[in-house]
């Protein structure tokens, strides 16, 4: 954080990030800060601010803040800001996602990253996790990957209860919030020497965010550096589809065969959706590709497809707010001071980081590694 003498500075760099985390243009920036302060404020302005070509203090930097959603402080964070770069990012997205809302989930990623670790850091949390770099080729196989990490994790052979919980229990944060896109489930990273951070979009059903997850967790374990894209996600799809699946287990419920109805049935058990399971039943040998266009044909007929049978429950991450609890009980801090660390107003902080781990449906169910 910049300072001359108590006087607080905006860093440039935090000036565009937080813009693009909040889905604004340059224009739109200086129309917001217009309207508040009440006199003309030109886009060639904010942009002179983003490229550093000027200071941006005192009553200026508060114009910025009130118009951005953040504390002064946020913006004055020094950071390299990890995430900006694509090859440093994964995330589990829809080729027709366009390159403007891959920003600004970016941005997200970026900032909320910054956000747990401003809230973490108060209580000397030790940066030590259960994760670790596991390589893969043509010998060892994303499904070897999978193996090792339940072995390591101490997972039991059969279906996962709750994902959410076995990687925050190995020291991993999950922040679940609205991306304010349909073409993106998930995006993750590990940098530097922090744990890794895996942020899930709000709006997927529950099958998918489970999936997406494993998928995330996959690029985390194997994919340290940037590579063959299409690859990469087809290594991260086969070691989901193995972590949440694993063969030995899986293979004696799907065979001698499958049908709709038993699909149904292993979706409530395995808590993955039904086209998860009959492309599992393909990889394993169960089915032919014949059977499997036959199932798939099936399931579009019945509008499947879109929106399949069997609710999955959604599980919720609950790090942050044993760390809120922590905050008040150490640091005698209220919510609106604790989510003034993370650079938000009290309302938006409860319901990024709050609502989810409080609400009625939340899947809870304790994770011990």
């Amino acid at each position: 954080m910049e300072t001359i003498g108590e006087v607080l500075i905006a860093e440039p760099a935090m000036l565009s990030l937080a813009r693009e985390y909040r889905g604004m243009t340059q224009t739109d920036l200086a129309d917001e800060m217009s309207r508040i302060d009440g006199t003309k404020v030109s886009q060639g302005y904010v942009s002179r601010a983003e490229a550093g070509r000027l200071q941006v203090k005192d009553d200026r930097l508060d114009l910025f803040a009130k118009a951005l959603g953040l504390t002064a402080e946020m913006l004055c964070r020094t950071t390299d800001i990890h995430g900006v770069g694509v090859g440093l990012v994964h995330h589990r997205k829809r080729a027709s996602m366009g390159a403007n809302s891959l920003r600004r989930v970016h941005a997200t990623l970026a900032l909320t990253s910054l956000q747990v670790e401003s809230l973490t850091a108060p209580l000397g949390k030790s940066a030590e996790h259960q994760f670790r770099y596991i390589e893969v080729d043509d010998l060892d196989t994303p499904e070897d990957a999978a193996t090792t990490l339940r072995e390591e994790w101490g997972l039991e052979p059969g279906p996962i209860g709750n994902l959410v919980a076995v990687i925050e229990a190995a020291g991993g944060a999950v922040v679940i919030r609205d991306l304010d896109t349909a073409e993106l489930d998930a995006v993750s990273q590990w940098a530097d020497q922090a744990p890794p951070l895996f942020l899930l979009n709000s709006t997927a059903p529950g099958d998918r965010f489970r999936f997406s997850l494993a998928h995330e967790l996959g690029h985390v374990v194997m994919h340290p550096e940037p590579g063959d894209g299409r690859l990469q996600e087809q290594q991260a799809d086969r070691f989901a589809a193995e972590f949440l699946m694993p063969h030995h287990k899986i293979l004696t419920e799907l065979k001698p065969s499958i049908d709709l109805p038993k699909l149904r049935a292993l979706k409530a058990r395995w808590g993955v959706s039904m086209a998860a399971l009959i492309r599992r039943a393909l990889s394993l040998g169960v089915i032919s590709e014949w059977q499997y266009r036959n199932l798939m044909i099936e399931m579009s007929a019945l509008g499947y497809r879109t929106s399949e049978p069997v609710t999955v429950p959604r599980e919720t991450p609950h790090h942050i707010a044993q760390v809120v609890t922590r905050l008040g009980q150490q640091h005698h801090l209220d919510l609106t001071q604790t989510a003034h660390l993370a650079g938000l107003g009290r309302e938006e902080f409860h319901e990024i980081y709050l609502c989810a781990s409080s609400s009625p449906g939340a899947v809870a169910t304790p994770a011990r590694l």
